[in-house]
């Protein structure tokens, strides 16, 4: 195969979330049949094809960077994981919607990623200390994806969903909810599987066709993180 543009984007989330069950059906349309912990970062990759159907269509490979950890770690975990968060193009949050802290905890990783680490101690909730106008103009593309929906009680699902739409506003991204053991959850045609390739063709136009020359890419600078300066070069 010929050698194609790629974009690369972080899948964050706490351990046990399904991250890795999720990349692999992302990537081999397979459910993962053991999963294990993540020890660093993995990296998988799709073949997507940017806007399907167009004239303007093309392949690009999707690297997909699973990285493990939590947002509890020692700041010596952190610094080591900072490595991971070198040019990056999109970011993909996931949670377990059975477990609201996972959930919580997603404001904790995009921080951790975008360098904007100046959450109060504890955990954060959508409607207390955190600020979503943090993202309100942020230039990276985010999607939230919540696992374990077959497990979620039916008599609880309403309320979780409610949750997990006012998420998705916190961090101004499309949301998909799904089991990542049933692949039909991706099927084409499907709402999720138009919301993916939307948040992919996203992450390639931000990539290869908005340029700005004074953007940066200071993923790895300590200063606090100015939305309005990143590119990815």
């Amino acid at each position: 195969m010929a050698s194609l543009d790629r974009v690369k984007v972080l899948v964050l989330g706490d351990s046990g979330v399904g991250k890795s069950s999720l990349v692999h059906l992302l990537c081999h349309n397979q459910v993962l049949g053991n999963p294990s912990w993540t020890v660093g970062c993995s990296v998988d990759v799709r073949v997507h094809d940017y806007k399907e159907g167009t004239p303007e269509e093309k392949t690009y490979y999707i690297e997909l960077w699973d990285v493990g950890g939590s947002v509890g770690s020692a700041s010596s975990v952190k610094s080591t994981r900072a490595v991971f968060y070198n040019s990056v193009n999109g970011i993909i949050l996931v949670h377990d919607l059975t477990n609201k802290k996972s959930s919580q905890n997603l404001h904790r990783w995009s921080l951790e990623a975008l360098n904007k680490d100046s959450s109060p101690t504890g955990v954060i909730v959508s409607n207390g200390d955190y600020d979503r106008e943090q993202f309100a103009e942020n230039p990276i593309p985010l999607l939230l994806i919540g696992t374990k929906y077959d497990q979620i009680p039916e008599n609880k699902r309403n309320d979780v969903l409610a949750r997990t739409a006012f998420l998705s506003e916190d961090f101004n991204a499309e949301e998909i909810n799904l089991d990542c053991t049933n692949p039909r959850y991706f099927a084409a045609g499907s709402s999720n599987a138009v919301k993916l390739s939307r948040f992919f063709d996203k992450v390639i136009e931000k990539r290869y066709f908005i340029r700005d020359p004074c953007q940066t890419t200071a993923f790895t600078d300590k200063k606090r993180f100015n939305f309005k300066s990143l590119h990815y070069d």
